[in-house]
């Protein structure tokens, strides 16, 4: 999928929401372990009920390692029933990947040809040479860790470049413009540093943005609006718990469903009030 089909995704259903399949054995319903795949049938079931609000879905990948070879069964089993059932959506394997270059060659090999996903989290800190291979496929996306919202962020992203002046999040964002473009490369940057969107805006103007942390982790979907939206949209906005977890009874799917709804809601009308349908 490219840049303008997923901004026509967008448009068509007024939402820029991307629902996290961070799908827990210990969370998940109980009357659900009965099933021969637990973890599949929760994820067809949230899916089937959020398909029409959201754009994207992103399994994070060690919900599933986690299980070992059952965890990746369910995982191929999950990506299959999007590609048969809504092949306009987008999927994004969070696998947070990044190594030297053949074994990122391998990786790239295992998330788009193997479980053809849309789109793969890549760490830069190793450089260039570990994340070129992701994008030598047409119509794949790199989606490299910028600036995260988890609180040992302040650890190394803040950490200021004596010879520029930069900080290390904003040296990622500078140099590596020159290895893609934004029709192959999107960044995360969390919700809770909404803040720092239109400094980021400032350095990468036409590249999409993942931004997870609304919901559960008390990211403002107006304020990332406000700050991180470019003419096209340039936002997929992740919520996992505050949608998949939305019930832990039988009602799962359909609270999950209204959940949704309900933000897709708020996201029409902040597109709405940015002209972009």
């Amino acid at each position: 999928m490219n840049q303008q089909q997923l901004f026509g995704q967008i448009q068509k259903k007024r939402s820029f929401l991307c629902v996290g399949l961070d799908t827990d054995i210990l969370i998940i319903p109980k009357h659900l372990l009965d099933t021969s795949d637990p973890i599949f049938v929760f994820n067809k079931e949230i899916i089937d009920a959020t398909a029409e609000y959201s754009v994207a879905y992103k399994p994070n990948l060690a919900f599933y390692e986690s299980l070992g070879s059952k965890g990746w069964e369910s995982l191929e089993k999950t990506v299959h029933y999007v590609r048969e059932k809504y092949p306009d959506l987008f999927l994004i394997a969070d696998a947070k990947r990044g190594d030297i270059g053949n074994t990122s060659n391998l990786y790239a090999r295992a998330f788009f040809e193997k479980m053809d996903f849309d789109a793969v989290t890549v760490a830069p800190y190793m450089g260039e040479d570990s994340v070129k291979p992701f994008m030598t496929y047409l119509d794949k996306w790199v989606i490299l860790l910028a600036l995260t919202s988890n609180k040992g962020a302040a650890d190394f992203q803040y950490l200021k470049d004596e010879k520029t002046s930069d900080q290390i999040f904003e040296s990622v964002l500078k140099t590596s413009q020159s290895w893609g473009t934004p029709e192959n490369m999107m960044y995360v940057v969390g919700a809770t540093k909404a803040e720092k969107l239109k400094e980021i805006r400032q350095i990468v103007p036409d590249h999409f943005l993942l931004v997870p942390g609304v919901g559960a982790q008390g990211g403002s979907l107006q304020e990332v609006a406000k700050n991180g939206m470019n003419s096209k949209c340039g936002l997929l906005v992740n919520s996992s718990r505050g949608i998949i977890y939305a019930s832990k009874d039988e009602d799962f799917a359909e609270k999950a469903g209204e959940a949704a709804k309900e933000v897709q809601h708020e996201m029409e009308v902040l597109l709405k009030e940015a002209g972009l349908f």
